[in-house]
């Protein structure tokens, strides 16, 4: 159906507004990560910068353990990104795809867990992990990360899952393959588009995660970027231009794992919906 002008005017309106939306926040901070403190703090803001320095980057990097928290976050996000797909690509298969006693009310337990706040489950998280000696260590982060991504994981490869002809797996089983073999080699790459939706969401879950983190870990040595910037943020001041500089720097990883699988994520978005 073909657009008229205004029915045109109006999309291109809508969708300027929503870049402005999205955009506008991410470039007052990278704007202002390059400002003097001077500038950063006037009275009358400037979208564009005035002036140029890299003294807080330079500053962060040298004078702050936030390369210690980058790399923390990183270990945090990957391994729990790893182990998720790991864990939700056979069980997505074995609940949607194969036949076995109490398989229905089995699928409907795994989404009970987001049925009670975070915050609910924090004490005893805590006190589970201090009988295994897992307090203060990034593996305790993982666990907690995998435990809250799994499940929403597994229901979101279901739709991936069920727009794959049942022909596909037959004809493989005729020609002998096992279901390992069915699922690694000819699953797995037809629902390419639903594990790079997982890999993104859970990454971005964990990567963001501040309640267990902030709880669990106590050294600074092992803290992520949501809780040492915490740490940055004075009681009397603040400094605005390393607090910007670390959301910069901080944004470049999300930023770089969408290069990698934002086409198939965005192949996911539409394919994921329709069977």
């Amino acid at each position: 159906m073909k657009r008229t002008l205004p029915q045109s005017l109006a999309l291109y309106a809508g969708l300027a507004v929503i870049v402005l939306l999205i955009g506008l926040p991410f470039w007052w901070v990278m704007s202002g990560s390059i400002k003097l403190p001077r500038e950063i703090i006037s009275r009358v803001p400037t979208m564009v910068p005035q002036s140029f320095t890299l003294q807080h980057f330079e500053k962060l990097l040298q004078s702050t353990d936030f390369p210690a928290y980058l790399v923390n976050s990183l270990l945090v996000a990957l391994f729990s990104t790893v182990f998720t797909i790991a864990l939700a690509l056979p069980t997505a298969y074995a609940f949607f795809r194969m036949k076995f006693p109490g398989r229905a009310a089995l699928y409907r337990l795994i989404l009970v867990a987001y049925a009670f706040p975070t915050v609910v489950v924090l004490i005893p998280i805590y006190g589970l992990f201090a009988r295994f000696g897992l307090i203060d260590t990034r593996a305790s982060l993982v666990i907690v990360n995998i435990a809250f991504a799994l499940p929403f994981s597994i229901w979101m490869m279901r739709s991936f899952l069920a727009s794959v002809p049942r022909d596909i797996e037959e004809a493989a089983i005729v020609d002998g393959a096992p279901p390992r073999v069915i699922l690694l080699r000819i699953m797995a790459p037809l629902i390419a588009p639903g594990i790079a939706s997982v890999a993104i969401f859970t990454f971005i879950a964990s990567w963001t995660e501040y309640l267990f983190a902030s709880v669990l870990i106590v050294s600074d040595a092992r803290r992520t970027i949501p809780v040492g910037f915490a740490g940055i943020i004075g009681q009397y001041q603040i400094d605005w231009g390393l607090l910007l500089a670390g959301a910069t720097l901080a944004t470049i990883p999300v930023v770089i794992l969408f290069a990698f699988v934002g086409r198939w994520f965005v192949t996911g978005l539409t394919e994921g919906a329709v069977k």
